[in-house]
Order: C-alpha cells, then structure tokens, then sequence
C-alpha cells in the first residue's frame, strides 16, 4: 500500500481547493466548516494506532485527488474546447504545430 500524505497536508490540500471554488468566503461554506470538523474529530495522539483515522486519512487523501483532478479537468476542458468549427490551421496553431505551406510540403518551409 502507498503512503499517505500527512494529515496536515491533506487538510490544507482540500481547504486550498475549497478557496478556489468558493472564492473569497470560503471560510463561511459549510463545506470548510466540516472538513475542520471532520479532521479535528480523528485527530489520534501518536501512542495511539487507530485503523479510523487511517481510513479517514485514505478518504481525505482520496477527496483531494478527486478535486484537484476535477479543477484541472475543467480548465483543460475550458482551454481546449471550443464551439463550433475551427479550421485546421487554428487547431494546430492551438496544439504548438504548424501545417505545411503547400500540399505534400514537410512543414519547415517558409
């Protein structure tokens, strides 16, 4: 089994994502309040070794990803899908290519 990040990085992980789909008042969505409320009720003392708090662990560090993942998929989406027809010349100039100047040409000519 992987390791886990540590519950501190988790937390701020998916607090950091919270601020970038609420805005401004993140602190004030129910969402924020019950992420702290969640990882302050597992927090464990290091003495104690408790199969919860790594479930738990293993579900916020889950969460994140899924986050994460999901703000990245909707900028690339946003970037790179657009409405209607494009013609090749500005699909390529999109993706960092350049078409040929003439048919059958190898695309370096000027």
């Amino acid at each position: 089994m992987a390791s886990l990040a540590p519950p501190l990085r988790v937390c701020r992980g998916i607090l950091k994502e919270i601020r970038a789909l609420k805005g401004p008042d993140y602190q004030r969505s129910p969402a924020y309040s019950y992420v702290l409320e969640q990882f302050r009720k597992n927090q464990v003392t290091s003495e104690k070794l408790c199969r919860a708090q790594q479930e738990s662990l293993h579900t916020a560090s889950s969460y994140l990803s899924l986050l994460a993942s999901s703000r990245l998929h909707s900028s690339l989406h946003s970037l790179y899908h657009r409405r209607g027809e494009q013609d090749a010349g500005d699909t390529a100039a999109m993706l960092g290519f350049r078409l040929p100047a003439q048919p059958g040409g190898k695309g370096w000519e000027e």
